[in-house]
């Protein structure tokens, strides 16, 4: 019988993976038992992984890693058409995904998860988008894909933590602070975004927001409870648009967001629907698209659920 295959991303939680690796293995041997495992050595490299092990008869792949680690093991799994079950040992700064399923961010307590918790199939999202060579592109998520305000933080974090922060700073806090600041910064120069966007049959609508989030799951950016209603489990994309706020109300808003208190706002509008497509109003506009805490590329871009698709462990 295959041994479980567990899909390492050294460099997640700013390196610190591959410090903590160690004590993660121990833990997943006492709590889970036996497993085989590879490390990452680039972007992308654990959708390649993932998709070999499927295609040669491992029937359970666990990604220790942060959000884009798990999203990329589940995009290897989907694309080699094998059903093979996704676990998930937490290992990063954001945790948007294990969130939702109730997985703990301590490896011993989701080792145990993946002992003692319940196999559930999900749905999944699919989006077709132009990649930054303006060639077609698509891919499979699993929290939240979005545009807007949220593209511009994230660029900002990937250009690395702010100057200031001391040199000792644990690398877990430093992601977090860094993506804080990051929303300030981008709250201040923020200006709104231009969208057509339409929801199943219904007629195309012009849009200005902030942000709009086409959410699978509940949580993104780091812990917002940006889509509080979703299910891993309805067919449904949560569709969630903040209008274009001031910065002084983005901030006054965000804890609301981190809530989930935020969809009673009169410039928040919430739907549901299975079929979501988002484009620019003109040609000559250029907007980026974020996928599960990656930016993958721009719009236009369909959005599309994909009910029941994969299997996960999870603690509930």
């Amino acid at each position: 019988m295959t041994l479980p295959l567990v899909i390492v991303n050294p460099t997640s939680a700013g390196g610190g993976t591959a410090e903590a690796w160690s004590q993660i293995a121990s833990d997943l041997r006492s709590q889970f038992g036996a497993f085989q495992n590879v490390f990452t050595e680039s972007h992308g490299h654990a959708m390649t992984l993932a998709n070999e092990a499927a295609r040669k008869g491992v029937k359970l792949i666990i990604a220790c890693g942060g959000d884009g680690t798990v999203s990329e093991v589940a995009n290897g799994i989907l694309s080699s058409g094998k059903d093979v079950e996704l676990g998930i040992v937490p290992s990063g700064t954001g945790g948007d995904f294990r969130r939702t399923l109730e997985i703990p961010a301590q490896s011993r307590a989701a080792a145990r998860v993946l002992r003692t918790g319940q196999t559930r199939r999900i749905d999944v999202g699919r989006v077709s988008y132009l990649d930054h060579n303006g060639a077609e592109a698509m891919r499979y998520f699993l929290g939240v894909a979005s545009c807007g305000m949220s593209t511009r933080v994230i660029e900002r974090v990937k250009a690395g933590a702010p100057d200031w922060l001391p040199v000792n700073t644990p690398k877990r806090l430093g992601g977090r602070i860094s993506f804080g600041v990051s929303m300030l910064q981008t709250a201040l120069r923020n200006k709104g975004t231009r969208l057509v966007v339409q929801l199943d049959d219904e007629h195309e609508r012009n849009l200005i927001v902030s942000n709009l989030c086409i959410a699978n799951a509940r949580f993104f950016g780091g812990g917002m409870k940006i889509a509080p209603e979703a299910k891993l489990t309805d067919g449904q994309f949560d569709v969630v648009g903040i209008g274009d706020l001031s910065a002084l109300k983005i901030f006054t808003s965000a804890p609301r967001v981190y809530l989930g208190a935020h969809l009673s706002m009169p410039e928040v509008s919430h739907a549901l629907a299975r079929k979501v497509v988002v484009r620019p109003p003109d040609r000559d506009s250029e907007v980026h698209l974020e996928v599960d805490g990656e930016l993958p590329g721009r719009l236009p871009a369909t959005f599309q659920i994909i009910p029941d698709a994969l299997r996960v462990r999870s603690a509930v």
